[in-house]
């Protein structure tokens, strides 16, 4: 067992473990949480009663998910004097997989995202955001049912990899003048400098991941997404990258969008995933326009969370938007909306989003029978019109009722 300085795990329940190059799922699993800033204690309160209900649900006394409570953001501050102490990456990497509510990254100046932080220290290569209506919920758009959309979004690299200097540091005159001598590039001397890396590595291993997602769930096409018409050595070449794993790694699964319309006349064969690409403006519009056009799409770190956040909100915003970011066998499941600091301790905000992601985790966990009755005892209780002030502002004749009573309509709903 790995040493903690302030933290005791749980006496019961047990340790995920790797067997066969796959997680091997106890029945007692031991699962870290971080409550999280803000509204994280009311919504992570009303995750894990709607979780366990479910549980119990399902598999009885067979099987039970065994919390255990560590540290970021506030509450580490509180008990360890950092923001991130090496206590709670030390339990998710023993226990693989996490639940994390918000937590609160100050714009500007302070302290580097927290989120960010914890992908890249883990290795979390892959932010996952399934984008799909829940019948009831109040939308923007004519036909809110043609979003059923994956998106898997570089986590550990573009913009998001923090290598930058502040306008007027000596580091920033250095990478000006060392630009300027050596590739006789002029940039303005009073400019912030940020370097935007995109590898083969992190590429292909992401788009591994996208195309072995699209072959187990039988999804149709692959959507790459990149501004590589601008950006040609970057996500130019994240496009062909992503290309050249598919129709040299999975060739016999996939075919690209001209030999779908050059020789199938636009049909697919049954179990061929139809790879294509789209500039990234262009996707922002489509998203839009030609949603039912899209399946799993993959994107760069900074395009992803554009257009994450965009097919969101055609669905009803991020109070319902779940996320998990997913490494080589680590899986961290979070709420994808902030912290929301004036309604902490209201116990008013919807905890929809974490209540998702954490139906993500039981997927992850194979878990699956808990996932689908909570997603439907969701859409239950919307359509019952019994929901939280977000949805509640937004729909005729609906009851508003706050974080605890919506958890409690979810579990008489399961």
């Amino acid at each position: 067992m790995a040493n903690y300085s302030k933290l005791t795990p749980p006496t019961e329940g047990e340790k995920i473990t790797i067997q066969n190059k796959k997680l091997h799922i106890p029945d007692n699993p031991i699962i870290p949480f971080i409550t999280g800033d803000g509204i994280g204690p009311d919504i992570m309160k009303a995750t894990r009663r709607v979780v366990d209900a479910s549980v119990e649900k399902v598999f009885k006394s067979k099987k039970k998910i065994v919390w255990f409570e560590i540290f970021a953001g506030e509450l580490a501050q509180q008990k360890y004097g950092e923001l991130l102490p090496e206590d709670t990456l030390t339990a998710i990497k023993e226990y693989y997989i996490a639940l994390k509510g918000p937590l609160t990254t100050p714009v500007g100046g302070g302290f580097r995202s927290l989120n960010v932080t914890l992908r890249q220290v883990l290795d979390l290569f892959a932010c996952v955001r399934p984008v799909k209506y829940i019948k009831g919920v109040p939308s923007p758009v004519k036909r809110p049912e043609d979003m059923d959309v994956v998106i898997f979004r570089e986590n550990t690299e573009d913009v998001y990899a923090g290598i930058e200097w502040q306008q007027g540091s000596a580091e920033a005159k250095k990478v000006i003048d060392f630009i300027k001598k050596e590739f006789n590039i002029t940039i303005r001397e009073d400019s912030g400098i940020g370097i935007k890396p995109i590898s083969i590595f992190a590429t292909k291993r992401l788009m591994r991941a996208a195309l072995d997602y699209a072959i187990k769930l039988n999804r149709k096409s692959i959507t790459i997404v990149h501004k590589g018409n601008i950006m040609k050595y970057t996500e130019g070449a994240f496009r062909d990258w992503c290309y050249e794993t598919a129709l040299q790694e999975y060739r016999d699964k996939v075919l690209t969008e001209k030999e779908l319309s050059d020789k199938y006349n636009g049909k697919a064969p049954a179990g061929k995933i139809v790879i294509k690409d789209r500039i990234a403006d262009s996707m922002l519009q489509q998203i839009l326009t030609r949603t039912a056009d899209y399946d799993v799409i993959v994107l760069p770190n900074l395009n992803g969370d554009y257009l994450s956040d965009a097919a969101a909100a055609q669905v009803g915003g991020l109070g319902l938007a779940p996320g998990a970011n997913i490494g080589e066998y680590i899986g961290l499941f979070e709420a994808t909306h902030g912290t929301a600091p004036k309604y902490a301790n209201k116990d008013v905000i919807n905890p929809g989003s974490l209540i998702l992601s954490a139906c993500l985790m039981l997927e992850y966990m194979e878990w699956t029978e808990c996932s689908n009755l909570i997603k439907a005892a969701i859409e239950k209780t919307i359509l019952q019109k019994t929901v939280t002030y977000d949805l509640a502002r937004l729909l005729d004749n609906a009851t508003e009722i706050g974080t605890t009573a919506f958890a409690d309509a979810i579990i008489k709903n399961l």
